[in-house]
């Protein structure tokens, strides 16, 4: 499928904002991922393919804190995280938006985006403040809220349960939830499996619409998707990195087309 997707105003700065060390994860005897190490730049559109079993979401997992790392550590934003909680590691900038969708379908679209927003705001403020300042706390939540929902394009369906939106509406509120907790780092798992090839076109252009200033990190099948968006990549195979390097790179590395890409050509 060919796209034709926005020029992103962020850019890859040189500057490292995640960076994972030896980074090991084993179940029993089987080793999920072994000695992974990526760098990858503030403001970087960074892709994750390998064919399945590859350790892509035990690596995703192992970033977010969803997994304990066996060995290795994990560094983000100049700091070792490798130890924290999945909620701190949120509040210390990480997003993600997951494979499958996650959002609670028995609440509204507001509702699911203003838990988001209020998770953030609930660390920024002491016990005497919630007591004493709490429409000033309320007033911030829900323009936060009102401005991603905009910014979504999902302002005219708040008030609706999550559950009754389409497929396609679903995954652009589950992007709205990450994007209400103001992350510099966005972890998408497949986030168009499923979808239409319209639904595809739109959920990307979102992507790159509303998440111009953060960087993101992709897993995702569809190769020519991968290639038409990436800035660089990186093939894992039998858990380990097998490649890194540019689109062009990777279309022309031998070892990645009899690992993976099944031939492809330049």
């Amino acid at each position: 499928m060919a796209m034709e997707s926005p020029a992103r105003a962020q850019q890859a700065t040189g500057e490292t904002i995640l960076r994972t060390e030896g980074l090991v994860k084993k179940f029993g005897q089987f080793i999920a991922t072994d000695h992974v190490e990526i760098a990858v730049d503030r403001g970087e559109f960074r892709s994750i393919i390998g064919p399945n079993g590859a350790g892509k979401t035990t690596l995703f997992n192992l970033i977010t804190g969803a997994l304990p790392v066996t060995e290795g550590a994990i560094y983000f934003d100049g700091e070792e995280i490798t130890s924290l909680s999945p909620a701190e590691r949120v509040r210390r900038g990480i997003g993600r938006s997951f494979q499958i969708s996650n959002i609670f379908g028995g609440l509204t679209v507001r509702e699911n985006v203003r838990l988001a927003a209020q998770s953030m705001d609930r660390d920024r403020y002491s016990f005497a403040e919630s007591l004493f300042k709490p429409t000033d706390r309320y007033d911030r939540m829900n323009e936060r809220t009102d401005d991603v929902l905009s910014r979504i394009g999902l302002r005219d369906v708040a008030d609706e349960r999550a559950d009754a939106l389409a497929y396609g509406d679903k995954r652009r509120l589950e992007i709205g939830v990450v994007l209400a907790t103001d992350p510099d780092l966005v972890l998408f798992d497949e986030p168009t499996a499923g979808m239409s090839a319209e639904e595809t076109h739109a959920t990307i252009d979102l992507i790159e619409g509303v998440l111009v200033d953060q960087t993101l990190l992709l897993i995702e099948h569809d190769i020519e998707l991968v290639m038409e968006l990436s800035d660089r990549i990186t093939v894992l195979n039998r858990g380990e990195v097998l490649a890194e390097g540019t689109p062009e790179e990777i279309a022309a590395d031998q070892d990645v087309q009899d690992a993976y890409l099944g031939g492809m050509t330049e």
